[in-house]
């Protein structure tokens, strides 16, 4: 086997492995996946996951980032820092004060959109702005 052969041979195995970890899970919501994505992947301060997932499940959704930016998500982290949150019955609670504080070591499982939705599932809410 040739040294190129080898190299092409890794480099559509890691394209296969790239496509697997960054597709939408079946009825996956925006915001689950982004939310995965952040977790694997981290925000690079663009909206390239809550963009991937649009292009992949609604490529027609062409005002998904005016919509994201006016509830305050220009970022993927924005989105679930800003815009959104976990509803606080699936938050992590402070024992101390029985408050919500944040997210549990796994992700909750998606609740589920149609296919080519862009809303998000009963596992996150609107933030509230004050």
């Amino acid at each position: 086997m040739s040294e190129n052969t080898v190299v092409n041979e890794v480099e559509e195995f890691l394209r296969e492995r790239s496509r697997e970890l960054t597709t939408p899970r079946p009825h996956e919501c925006l915001a689950c996946f982004v939310a995965r994505m952040l977790r694997a992947f981290g925000c690079d301060t663009t909206l390239r996951w809550a963009r991937e997932f649009r292009d992949q499940r609604a490529p027609t959704a062409t005002a998904l980032e005016r919509r994201l930016g006016d509830l305050g998500g220009f970022c993927d982290c924005e989105l679930v820092l800003n815009a959104i949150s976990m509803v606080e019955t699936l938050q992590v609670t402070d024992p101390a004060t029985g408050e919500p504080d944040g997210w549990p070591a796994e992700l909750p499982e998606c609740r589920g959109v149609r296919r080519s939705s862009t809303r998000w599932c009963g596992v996150w809410e609107r933030t509230r702005r004050w």
